[in-house]
């Protein structure tokens, strides 16, 4: 007798802040793998230790439900830029947004992260303190690309990365703290003040 495939449905909430336990959309399919709780919660307990979250600009790449940036707002962050591509993602997206009432402090980008990663740094590169995330597909292969990108940005983030693996970085990038959690690899990277 074959027993049928029972997929579970993803909750994904935000696990602190204003709008703490609250409920995220995710689109259907398995294309969308959204950071857990545990990590969301070890990653930014992190974070706020070292005070990069209150008052920061948040960019969140490859941002699926949302969920890492959304997290920043409600801790504190003044604004959070969105970057995806998947339309499902894009639509769970921006209902996450509406339905947390933060549409005046964020931005939702339908397009490919790489690019928008070098078009950002012209325009939230400015910002006096800037975060980024970087959750990429667990098979994404062009880091150093990416983080070249992020290089150009005058000041340079902080860049929170999740991967399935430990990263090696391009210089001058360094990374300043790295923990598995599970699968998951997360860095936090910056350049070194001169």
């Amino acid at each position: 007798m074959c027993r049928p495939i029972v997929r579970t449905l993803r909750t994904v909430r935000i696990v602190a802040g204003a709008f703490r336990g609250r409920r995220l959309a995710s689109p259907p399919g398995d294309e969308t793998r959204p950071t857990t709780d545990k990590v969301r919660e070890a990653v930014f307990n992190a974070l706020v230790s070292i005070d990069a979250v209150h008052g920061a600009t948040v960019v969140d790449l490859f941002a699926g439900t949302g969920a890492l940036g959304l997290e920043a707002l409600s801790r504190g962050a003044v604004h959070a830029t969105f970057v995806e591509r998947g339309r499902p993602a894009v639509r769970a997206l921006r209902d996450n947004v509406a339905t947390l009432g933060v549409a005046d402090r964020a931005v939702v980008m339908e397009s490919d992260a790489m690019g928008a990663a070098t078009r950002l740094g012209h325009h939230i590169g400015s910002a006096e303190r800037t975060l980024v995330f970087a959750d990429p597909p667990y098979g994404f292969d062009r880091w150093d690309g990416l983080f070249d990108a992020l290089a150009g940005w005058d000041p340079a983030p902080l860049v929170v990365a999740e991967s399935g693996s430990e990263l090696a970085l391009p210089a001058p990038w360094e990374i300043v703290r790295s923990k598995r959690y599970g699968r998951t690899w997360v860095a936090f990277c910056s350049i070194p003040a001169k």
